[in-house]
């Protein structure tokens, strides 16, 4: 929950034209308000208009006083030394950075061509991080057979707590797997969203986008046998209609979703169980049926609502299986 009394008036009026005109989900708009507040707090800082001398303490800062006038005077030059801070006092990855830099962007397109508050606007040459290309963790086949396997047998199985959740957990995993949806995506899952006539499901993704995916006869199979003993009585209000329910009778949170997921990994016996995430299986999903699947690129982007071909074609570059095979296969290998 955002509290707009810490903001400045502009910044709440930023917030409310995300929320609103640019449909940004109430996370996004979470991150722009903590990343702006944040960089607000560096320039009362750089421009000594806080008692606060110590870098370490720039977060205790107040900037519902920011007024307009010092927000004119910042430069492209302020900007860069922001995210060189974030650099050197929080070791923020190229990736962080490059959101934060997008964030201020948008906040300063807003300001000066929206709202024409300020007469200049000073990130409009700010250029993102460069990003060393990272290929994305994920699981084998046989990985992803052990973590099914795994989700599926609730004998000692300390994942499923204080009562036997081996359906509903052995369901999240399936889609997980199998449809590569993202960890808000699965959480917001409403049985109202799933056409048990025609196998689909619809989901809201990022920017309230909505898309349908198809779904297989694993998960299919999965949802029925969860919805089967999936709590009826004393469910709250608001989560009558949400498919995956936490032990308090509750549509189920992020953070219990990636709690049931490690245990499941680690019951699986995946090495190094810590350092996949929930995200992981999602790179997983894609990976196995761009492997496996002869998946068209275009196909793989609109099933993961990848709003750029670019960011999808990363799973093209994980297998180098493929590429080995492909120059073997050449017709003048064996010339």
């Amino acid at each position: 929950m955002i509290n707009q009394e810490d903001n400045p008036e502009f910044l709440n009026d930023f917030l409310a034209y995300s929320l609103t005109i640019l449909n940004k989900s109430e996370n996004s708009v979470k991150e722009y308000n903590y990343d702006i507040a944040h960089f607000l707090k560096f320039i009362k800082f750089k421009y000594k208009l806080t008692d606060v001398t110590d870098e370490e303490f720039i977060k205790t800062i107040k900037i519902d006083d920011f007024d307009l006038e010092t927000l004119k005077k910042i430069t492209l030059q302020d900007i860069h030394a922001f995210l060189q801070y974030l650099k050197t006092c929080y070791q923020s990855k190229p990736t962080t950075l490059a959101r934060k830099a997008s964030t201020i962007r948008i906040f300063f397109k807003y300001m000066c061509n929206k709202t024409k508050r300020i007469p200049n606007n000073p990130a409009q040459d700010l250029e993102n991080p460069k990003l060393g290309q990272r290929l994305p963790k994920y699981l084998t086949l046989e990985q992803s057979k052990d973590l099914l396997e795994a989700a599926a047998n609730h004998e000692n199985n300390s994942s499923h707590g204080n009562h036997d959740n081996t359906e509903r957990n052995f369901a999240m995993i399936t889609i997980l797997l199998n449809c590569g949806v993202r960890l808000s995506e699965l959480i917001g899952i409403n049985i109202s969203d799933i056409d048990f006539e025609n196998n689909k499901l619809n989901v809201i993704g990022k920017g309230n986008k909505e898309r349908t995916i198809y779904l297989n006869n694993a998960c299919m199979k999965a949802i029925n046998s969860y919805l089967a003993v999936r709590p009826r009585d004393g469910v709250k209000f608001n989560s009558r209609d949400a498919l995956f329910l936490s032990e308090q009778k509750q549509r189920i949170s992020r953070r219990a979703v990636q709690y049931v997921v490690k245990e499941e990994l680690k019951l699986a016996g995946i090495e190094k169980a810590d350092k996949y995430s929930v995200h992981k299986l999602r790179h997983t999903a894609a990976t196995l049926m761009y492997k496996y699947g002869n998946v068209d690129i275009r196909a793989l982007q609109e099933l993961l609502g990848h709003e750029s071909i670019s960011t999808t074609q990363i799973y093209t570059h994980v297998d180098n299986d493929q590429i080995r095979s492909a120059v073997e296969k050449n017709p003048l290998a064996n010339m």
